[in-house]
């Protein structure tokens, strides 16, 4: 499958919103499901695109997927610190999974991170269950970096974001 990666458009914004809230859903990866209030985050990718770089995944002029990359300073960034960049929302339809889109959007987050200056190293946040994507960043040198392992909702104690890192 001959796989692009491009900004997203906002003609875009609704489908990859709808794929990566339903990618999160579908895969058990939202505490409340349907009542999560991350779903709405998750769904408004126009926001994201106003702080940060959406990418989309596209095949024959289908949306397959997309991530959020954060440069050095971002306002989007959870975890990045100075000389770092983010990765967030990494998301592909099930349906497109398994060709390579997901890690297509990554490398094209390591590209960018390369041309921004200063920058020296990429980071990541995932669930303990995204077993595919933590694949993805282990074959393309990430590694664990458990020491800034966090939780997003310090209410509830069993939700562990585990982060990893890639030194460019």
């Amino acid at each position: 499958m001959d796989i692009s990666i491009r900004q997203a458009n906002p003609a875009e914004y609704t489908v990859l919103g709808e794929i990566t809230a339903q990618a999160y859903l579908h895969d058990g990866l939202l505490e409340f499901g349907e009542s999560d209030e991350y779903l709405g985050e998750l769904r408004d990718v126009a926001k994201r695109a106003a702080a940060a770089e959406v990418l989309v995944a596209v095949a024959h002029d289908r949306v397959l997927g997309g991530v959020t990359f954060v440069p050095s300073g971002g306002s989007m960034a959870d975890i990045a610190d100075s000389g770092e960049a983010e990765i967030r929302m990494l998301a592909v339809d099930r349906a497109a999974r398994g060709r390579g889109a997901g890690e297509a959007l990554v490398r094209a987050c390591l590209d960018r991170a390369r041309a921004v200056e200063g920058c020296v190293r990429v980071v990541l946040s995932t669930q303990r269950t995204m077993h595919s994507a933590h694949r993805i960043y282990e074959r393309l040198g990430f590694t664990r970096s458990p020491e800034r392992d966090w939780n997003p909702i310090p209410q509830l104690a069993d939700i562990t974001l585990l982060t990893y890192e890639l030194t460019l």
